[in-house]
């Protein structure tokens, strides 16, 4: 069980395991506005989200009496690499930051810097974010400075300049801008910022404290707000310190054990302690913390899924829905003359799926594209009866079942015909490309120039939309496979999914296998999350797995209670290009499963042997984006 898993690894509290929370000092805030130091600071970050966001660069200048002071900066060492785009923008590369001292050496002269000063920042709610989770993640106390943010002092003393980005703003209060997107540039910017509005903020507030209730926003009594919880002392909060710094799920649960709340991350220890940083209810309540590793984010998600699913803890209102632009093509088959539509999540019953792709618009138009190549329903779930025919109809793009004199059998082949593209064929976008060019081929045999000119001009048009189409155009039930989800920073290590069907049978951490030749294969009971030590496991594993393959047809069939899992697994899929992939249909042999793992993984598939042949090529193995899974 799950859960009998996670209560070997509950954490009580325990008393000093935390410094005295720190908060602003009551002598800055009644410090004279025209004589207190300010701190402007910039940061700089991999422009990864959430708890992957990592602090690349800081500057700071300090300002005092209308003037730029000393000045200060410094790179900051990363755990990930970085991105080419992140690269282009900042111009930190990657070299810069390999040579760059780590965040536990950088952030205690920051600390020095900011005692007794008030931080200024541009969108100062980011930069504090990013330094709060830095401070977090090198085990350090954040100081709590005051906060001025300039982009505050503009809304409230400049309301007639719209643009509020820092080198617009500075440009419309006189101040030269020289380089951006650097943190010392950036910080010398906002400084200067900072003098041109620091007098009209004089005139309204003497002190810190008469600055900070100034630049306050303004809340409606009528809005509905959610209660926060009280913010703990550190002494009193649940001890985080063995969180390991690794993919997984944590549980906080209350003194008699009730779960409060699951959640998951790539680095669990920062993540569970960024909950205390901005309290809610249930954050009052958590006095253990119960963890389970996993070797990647995909597992994490997966297991997160099922633990708030099984547990129903109140912290988690309902599972995080973001907008992440990945969208289904799909076809409900339980309904009288089926229609392809788009939604964002998979069919629930007998129904094809093709995706996850990325863009409503584009896959919007391709189902536009595909009923009127195959004739098909342009019109929703509803079939009303007409008359005459719709304006498809007339143009010869649509059947018109709507006139109830359509043999329903006719209509189902050539849904079937389009449905075949993407369920047969592994790539089907290049089948749909490769079908339109017959339909040319054989429209110029029956000199019917005319349509070969609109085919080919749909062609064209379907060429442009599906190189604009991100993610993975086959059907979500298709085919069975292993996927290797990596660790995100240790390429030795990687959790391990069978996915058959478009469902998750299986799945556990992976470990470099054995060579077939090092013992024999024996039989394995399949155990959720038990690691296929070598090659003999793999294969058991997989053959356990393959026994729940569906009988062959067109469509699959998916409950409705794993609807979410699928699209989980299948958006992430299709958005991680680290992602390694073996299709299981033929069956891998244990040979094939041991070099497919150890490619994936860094090590040797087996003892190297002189005269021996080069190994043969370990299966259809493709590294980028999948189909959709469950």
């Amino acid at each position: 069980m799950i859960d009998s898993a996670l209560q070997a690894r509950r954490h009580a509290v325990r008393g000093g395991a935390y410094d005295t929370l720190v908060m602003p000092s009551a002598d800055v805030l009644s410090l004279p506005l025209a004589g207190v130091e300010f701190l402007a600071l910039d940061t700089e970050t991999n422009g990864l989200a959430h708890e992957r966001c990592e602090l690349t660069e800081v500057g700071a200048v300090l300002v005092g009496g209308g003037e730029l002071h000393d000045r200060w900066a410094s790179l900051v060492g990363v755990s990930e690499p970085l991105g080419r785009g992140i690269q282009r923008f900042t111009g930190i590369t990657q070299a810069m930051v390999d040579a760059a001292p780590p965040p536990e050496a950088v952030l205690p002269e920051l600390e020095r810097r900011l005692r007794g000063r008030v931080l200024v920042a541009h969108s100062a709610q980011f930069d504090t974010r990013v330094l709060r989770q830095a401070f977090a993640r090198a085990a350090l106390t954040w100081p709590e400075p005051p906060v001025l943010c300039t982009v505050a002092l503009a809304r409230r003393f400049a309301p007639l300049q719209r643009r509020r980005g820092l080198a617009a703003l500075a440009d419309a209060l006189g101040v030269e801008v020289g380089a951006v997107h650097r943190a010392l540039p950036d910080a010398e910017t906002c400084g200067r910022v900072l003098c041109a509005l620091l007098p009209r903020l004089a005139a309204v507030a003497g002190t810190v404290g008469e600055a900070l209730a100034a630049l306050r926003p303004a809340r409606g009594g009528g809005g509905r707000r959610r209660a926060p919880g009280a913010k703990r002392p550190r002494d009193q909060r649940p001890d985080l310190s063995r969180l390991p710094k690794d993919p997984g799920v944590y549980i906080f649960r209350d003194a008699d054990g009730r779960p409060l709340y699951v959640g998951k991350s790539v680095c669990m220890r920062v993540r569970a302690r960024a909950h205390f940083t901005e309290p809610v209810a249930w954050t009052g309540q958590a006095e253990h913390v119960d963890y389970q590793p996993t070797e990647s984010e995909l597992g994490a998600l997966v297991l997160e899924n099922r633990l708030i699913k099984r547990l129903l803890p109140p912290g988690n209102v309902n599972l995080k829905r973001g907008a992440d632009g990945y969208v289904y093509v799909r076809c409900r088959l339980d309904i009288p003359f089926p229609i392809l539509e788009v939604a964002r999540e998979p069919a629930a019953g007998h129904a094809v799926c093709v995706g996850p792709v990325r863009g409503r618009a584009a896959a919007a138009e391709l189902v536009e594209q595909l009923n009127s190549l195959f004739g098909l329903r342009h019109c929703g779930r509803g079939l009303p009866q007409r008359p005459w025919p719709s304006a498809y109809g007339q143009m010869g793009r649509c059947l018109s079942p709507c006139l109830g004199d359509l043999d329903p059998n006719l209509y189902r082949e050539r849904l079937d015909a389009a449905l075949r593209l993407f369920v047969v064929e592994r790539d089907g976008g290049g089948a749909l490309l490769a079908h339109v060019d017959a339909q040319i081929r054989a429209a110029s045999a029956e000199q019917a120039y005319e349509r070969a000119a609109w085919l080919q001009r749909r062609r064209r048009r379907l060429d442009s939309l599906l190189r604009r189409l991100g993610g993975a155009l086959r059907a979500a039930h298709a085919g069975a496979r292993l996927v290797l989800a990596p660790h995100p920073s240790d390429p030795a290590r990687a959790d391990a999914f069978w996915i058959v069907g478009g469902r998750v049978v299986d799945w556990g951490p992976a470990h470099p296998p054995a060579h077939p030749s090092a013992r024999p294969a024996r039989p394995a009971r399949p155990q959720a999350h038990a690691a296929p030590g070598d090659a003999g496991e793999l294969a058991a594993r997989t053959e356990v797995a393959l026994r729940g393959t569906p009988p062959p047809g067109l469509g699959g069939w998916l409950p409705a209670d794993e609807l979410d899992e699928a699209r989980i697994v299948g958006a992430w899929l299709a958005g991680h290009d680290e992602a390694r992939t073996l299709e299981l249909d033929p069956p891998p042999t244990p040979a094939r499963l041991a070099r497919f793992a150890a490619s994936t993984l860094g090590e040797p598939a087996g003892p190297a042997t002189s005269g021996s042949r080069p190994a043969e090529p370990a299966g259809p193995t493709t590294s980028g984006p999948l189909p959709a899974a469950a």
